[in-house]
């Protein structure tokens, strides 16, 4: 996909702004090569570079974008890491904890705004539209359409014509290590997904495979495919199965060792909707996801320690303090307060007079005016 307009391999050791004017040098001088610089649109060995004086060994392939598309491993704003760019497309890595689209309690932490503006700072007018969507909890490899024309192709065969991957940390050991889960979601209720046993008209039908990667006393981490896109898909039939998430208190999980979701889009391939070329991304999971497996000590259900702690004879509960409610409903109750004489309005206290000046000493004498210091 990436096209050049210039490609060179260096022959001895110099500096990357050196080699630029050297190398062409009808076509290049410094402006044009530092505005290359700033875009990391001057890749040496296919990593974009930005440092003028970065160093050029005998051997190393220099070249330059076509096009002001950000390099791949650049970062956005909110933590967002640019994968792939082109004229159609924009591949990222969606950190964990920022919404796909806008709520209405929400508009800005989103990868749609984000995105937008970066987009607009970048001083290009272009827009960004959202061809799938990750929850807000999950990481990993998203795209983006810059054309209604291109979101459009993408959708119109989204579950048949590109391969989704994601690893999964989920609670306790799976009875099979490898197979494939079948059920019947329910997606009507915008807060919450259901496993319905029976195929309604309000059902779909959700299929995943799965495979495990690391199995441990407490914890499994698995490879998880996608042959449908439900909503909650992968954390519905997990949660359904016994085998919740990690860190998905919604579905039921008890646990919460990587203080996240453990949910992360691994992977991705899907042909480009203009070229028709396969397109394939891979993203890895936090380091945390592993390390968790190997964890023998789980935190107990919400039951147990509730039950722990009243059996515990010196436990000593807290006084609890009021809720802001509270307090605001005391204020208010203050104020409707009728008025009594000798007892202020109810809601200051009554104003005591204050004692009067002393005019004499305790000799009986009056008082002597004290001599500024000197």
């Amino acid at each position: 996909m990436a096209s050049y307009i210039f490609k060179a391999e260096a022959k001895q050791a110099t500096t990357l702004l050196p080699f630029l004017l050297a190398t062409w040098p009808d076509q290049v001088n410094r402006t044009k090569a530092k505005r290359w610089l700033h875009h990391k649109a001057v890749l040496v060995n296919n990593v974009g570079q930005s440092q003028f004086d970065h160093p050029v060994k005998p051997g190393d392939v220099i070249a330059v974008r076509a096009g002001k598309f950000a390099a791949p491993g650049s970062k956005m704003p909110a933590g967002i890491r640019i994968v792939h760019e082109d004229t159609s497309l924009l591949v990222i890595e969606k950190p964990s904890g920022l919404l796909s689209v806008a709520t209405d309690k929400d508009e800005k932490e989103t990868v749609y705004y984000k995105t937008s503006t970066y987009l607009k700072y970048r001083g290009q007018n272009e827009r960004v539209f959202i061809v799938h969507r990750l929850d807000r909890d999950t990481s990993g490899i998203m795209v983006l359409a810059k054309t209604p024309q291109t979101k459009r192709l993408l959708q119109a065969n989204w579950d048949h014509s590109v391969n989704k991957r994601y690893i999964a940390l989920v609670e306790g050991a799976l009875k099979v290590p490898q197979g494939t889960l079948r059920s019947h979601l329910d997606e009507s209720r915008p807060e919450k997904v259901f496993a319905m046993p029976e195929a309604t008209e309000e059902t779909r039908e959700a299929i995943t495979h799965y495979k495990t990667l690391k199995a441990g006393p407490v914890y499994t981490l698995v490879d998880v495919s996608l042959e449908t896109g439900r909503r909650n898909q992968i954390r519905v039939q997990f949660a359904e199965q016994g085998n919740p998430v990690t860190g998905d208190e919604k579905y039921g999980a008890r646990a919460n060792p990587v203080r996240r979701l453990a949910l992360h889009a691994s992977e991705l391939s899907f042909p480009h909707p203009v070229t028709g070329k396969t397109l394939h991304f891979k993203s890895t999971p936090p380091p945390s996801f592993a390390a968790a497996v190997t964890n023998v000590l789980p935190l107990p259900p919400a039951r147990e320690r509730r039950k722990a702690r009243d059996e515990d004879d010196d436990f000593t509960p807290r006084t609890p303090t009021p809720r802001y409610a509270d307090r605001i409903a005391l204020q208010q109750e203050a104020r409707r307060a009728p008025f009594r004489p000798g007892q202020g309005t109810g809601r200051t206290p009554q104003k005591t007079a204050r004692p009067a000046p002393r005019t004499e000493s305790r000799e009986g004498k009056p008082p002597q005016r004290r001599r500024p210091d000197r």
